[in-house]
């Protein structure tokens, strides 16, 4: 059984100590600072064939100090809280401070946009699960996948349960908290015949535990996926339509994130640079952010800054209608921050829905895409370029699948050249998408 976690006491235990470093920094001599705190608990068991593998019980935590001298910047790290820690974390700040060179952008966001409410957005919900009651869900999954024909392997099935508090404080006078927890499970297989082997995996991811997908429908999902992928091919090299799987389409819309990402623009290692207004996507796409969505992936009502979340639209009706953007970003750029210091959270597509049989039909002839392999996306150019595995499509029918292939474009061109989005909407990460379907991209197989 992992330690109890009071999760009310280790709140009010990081408050304290980020309360203490901030009032130690400006004893010190800092002119502004900011601190962050976190302590993270969970369980994390491994299983193959029948047998544990792995039990992991964990607990971090950790304090991180920012400190402004003027315009100088100054930052500090201990995986210990103690006082003397805390106390030596702002000393090495402010020393490094001292002698970093001016940066003019440097400093706390403003202080009027600091979040002044901070809802219970039921992202907390603890798992009194003990080692026995993790091992045995992770058993069954594997024990119900294995039991599907075919399969004659596994690379096993991992559950993890966690939970933790995170807390920031600025010398603005803001301090913030929030509780969290994640829970997941997940098995990988393999498949055999006289073809070969083929492996596939299958997982579920929530906040609350009770809505996690049953051990065993997990386990048989992946036995499904693996022995699906036997009998595969190299489709034929040319230009072809492509249906990415949400997981992938996801992927792409986190590959827009990034072009569209302060850190990215203010330093011209971006595709859409100065491209804010423009049409990117079909009149019919609009992408939105929902950072106060109740129980969401990645819901928090501040970001990284302090500043209030809220809901922003980055794409309106196809045009790039905002950029994303920290406090230190957007001063770079000239522009006011969409809090999002430290990234998007709870991104989802508001576009009409495609049965899947009908984004088939509409494919054709082509590839239906279910995994990617390698980094081949330039985000200075948009040039797109990965390894894939699939199945082959011909007159909207799934014929065999396919692996050993190449797929190739240029983002902006995958994004104006969007056709359709599946109903098969992916809810299990921060990023809500079904499947794209892209007008043509460049295949290379056989």
């Amino acid at each position: 059984m992992t330690q109890a976690f009071d999760a009310a006491e280790q709140q009010a235990l990081l408050e304290t100590r980020v309360t203490a470093a901030l009032d130690l920094a400006r004893r010190l001599g800092a002119d502004a600072c900011e601190v962050g705190a976190s302590v993270d608990q969970g369980i994390g068991v491994s299983v193959r064939l029948g047998e544990v593998e792995s039990v992991e019980l964990s607990r971090d935590q950790g304090i991180a100090v920012t400190v402004f001298v003027g315009s100088r910047k100054g930052s500090a790290s201990s995986s210990d809280a103690g006082e003397a820690s805390i106390r030596a974390a702002v000393e090495k700040a402010i020393g490094i401070a001292r002698y970093t060179g001016e940066d003019p952008y440097a400093g706390l966001a403003p202080a009027e946009l600091m979040a002044t409410e901070l809802p219970d957005l039921e992202v907390h919900h603890p798992w009194r699960l003990s080692t026995d009651e993790a091992i045995e869900l992770a058993l069954s999954c594997e024990s119900a996948g294995r039991a599907v024909a075919g399969i004659t392997n596994s690379d096993g099935a991992s559950l993890s349960s966690g939970e933790g508090v995170r807390v920031y404080g600025n010398s603005h006078g803001f301090l913030g908290s929030q509780c969290g927890s994640r829970h997941s499970l997940s098995c990988m297989l393999i498949a055999e015949d006289a073809s070969g082997m083929q492996r596939d995996y299958e997982y579920t991811s929530e906040r609350d535990p009770a809505r996690l997908v049953a051990a065993e429908t997990i386990g048989r999902q992946a036995a499904d996926k693996a022995l699906r992928r036997l009998g595969a091919k190299r489709p034929s090299t040319g230009r072809f339509p492509v249906l990415f799987d949400p997981q992938l389409s996801a992927g792409l819309i986190g590959h827009l994130m990034s072009a569209i990402a302060g850190g990215a623009l203010y330093r011209d290692a971006s595709f859409l640079c100065g491209r804010l207004g423009e049409t990117l996507f079909p009149s019919w796409f609009t992408l939105v952010e929902r950072p106060l969505e109740l129980a969401a992936s990645a819901s928090a009502p501040f970001d990284n800054d302090g500043v209030y979340t809220r809901d922003n639209v980055f794409i309106d009706q196809g045009r790039l209608a905002s950029y994303m953007l920290s406090a230190y970003s957007a001063r770079r750029l000239g522009m006011d921050t969409t809090g999002n210091a430290g990234g998007a959270r709870n991104l989802r597509i508001e576009v009409p829905l495609t049965p899947q049989a009908s984004l088939l039909e509409q494919l054709g002839t082509g590839v239906l895409v279910t995994e990617l392999m390698g980094q081949g996306v330039n985000g200075v150019t948009g040039d797109y370029s990965r390894g894939a595995a699939g199945f082959w499509v011909e007159n909207g029918v799934i014929q065999h699948p396919v692996e050993e292939f190449t797929i190739a474009g240029n983002l902006e061109q995958m994004f104006s050249g969007l056709v359709a989005v599946g109903d098969d909407v992916d809810t299990r990460g921060s990023v809500h998408s079904g499947s794209w379907l892209i007008d043509e991209m460049t295949i290379a197989g056989s």
